[in-house]
């Protein structure tokens, strides 16, 4: 039998008092026929403003090489699954430099860019000159949270708290007591990711020497794997038994090398763990897929607001990645600890420090 319910108009004498009935079967078949009626109509609404807004809907994303096996390969990853559920195309322009980012920019927006998502930081002067020459035109931004633009949202991760994970698996797994990072364009944001991962590797051991090395101080240090490859080798020369790169395609080149001389890499924003099934301990994964993804469906279906959102362990936006390329590497104990430093960092019990708050890394 149905539970009663309580209504305020259907009093047996008419005066709008508060009464308890239990509806008979009849009533609630006709009742429930009603509510189907009214919400299948609010549905077709729905669909059919979706359906109109989506015939005038161009999105478009502009990144550096979209098959980096990394970072911007993860962005148009999160475009494409976004076509292939709407069936709407997304326009695409893979940059070269400062000068391709601007006029990349510019000819998306020419041809007719509702809704465009910028690919990293190197793209704030091109997305923000836009977004003021737009208002109309709805923008996104990854890596990014000092703009301020009516019409845009810029979405900033929290690299230090998954690189503190994947810092506490390095120190577990290494037996030299060395351990290396390699990172790609020398920049605050990439300085973020080796002091969280040096607070991972301290909370093990204090002891454990992390050796430190950045690819270069240009957009160009995302793409050199010869580099990443001799950086990692001079780590390794030096002691390292584990490297973690976070330097977008020139990271490829870590992985090979710590592969061909028998040790272990860490992969960074997708999980890399296939490209050297046995030799990559894990990856820092970082979700700009799912912020591609959410990004397009969220200005299609209406849901565009301005502002910064920042995703961390809490909020499922950065990770570490266990699949069947790694899970012998981490089985057990360092499975474990990683498990309690994450659900100590989600719980406020451990402060990974940012350091974007002061440009240090006090440790």
């Amino acid at each position: 039998m149905p539970e009663a319910t309580i209504g305020t108009a259907l009093t047996e004498a008419g005066r709008g008092e508060p009464v308890r009935r239990i509806p008979g079967r009849k009533a609630w078949r006709g009742l429930a026929d009603r509510m189907r009626i009214v919400l299948s109509a609010v549905a077709l609404v729905s669909l059919a403003a979706v359906a109109a807004h989506a015939a005038d809907f161009r999105p478009a994303v502009i990144y550096g090489d979209r098959f980096d096996k990394s970072f911007n390969e993860a962005v148009y990853n999160g475009a494409r699954r976004f076509a292939e559920e709407t069936g709407i195309a997304v326009m695409e322009f893979e940059a070269a430099g400062e000068a391709q980012r601007r006029s990349g920019t510019e000819l998306l927006i020419r041809r007719g860019a509702t809704a465009l998502l910028g690919a990293g930081f190197t793209y704030a002067g091109a997305i923000d000159a836009a977004a003021e020459a737009n208002p109309d035109v709805r923008f996104g931004i990854i890596d990014v949270f000092w703009l301020d633009r009516p019409n845009l949202r810029q979405y900033s991760f929290k690299e230090h708290e998954g690189s503190y994970l994947v810092g506490v698996a390095a120190a577990m797994k290494s037996r030299s007591g060395v351990v290396g990072f390699v990172g790609g364009m020398d920049s605050p944001l990439i300085r973020k990711f080796a002091c969280g991962y040096v607070q991972g590797v301290g909370s093990v051991d204090p002891d454990i020497v992390v050796l430190q090395d950045m690819t270069g101080a240009t957009p160009a240090a995302w793409n050199d794997p010869a580099k990443g490859g001799e950086l990692a080798r001079g780590q390794i020369d030096r002691g390292a038994d584990v490297v973690y790169h976070a330097a977008g395609a020139t990271g490829v080149g870590v992985i090979e090398a710590a592969a061909d001389a028998g040790k272990l890499a860490i992969g960074v924003d997708t999980n890399q763990n296939y490209l050297a099934p046995g030799r990559v301990l894990t990856s820092m994964v970082k979700r700009v897929d799912i912020v591609a993804y959410r990004f397009f469906k969220d200005v299609l279906e209406g849901r565009f607001s301005a502002g910064v959102e920042r995703l961390g362990l809490a909020e499922g936006g950065v990770d570490w990645a266990v699949d069947e390329h790694n899970r012998a590497l981490v089985a057990g104990e360092i499975e474990a600890a990683v498990a309690a430093a994450r659900e100590a960092i989600v719980s406020g019990g451990i402060a990974v420090h940012d350091y974007l708050d002061d440009s240090s890394c006090p440790y």
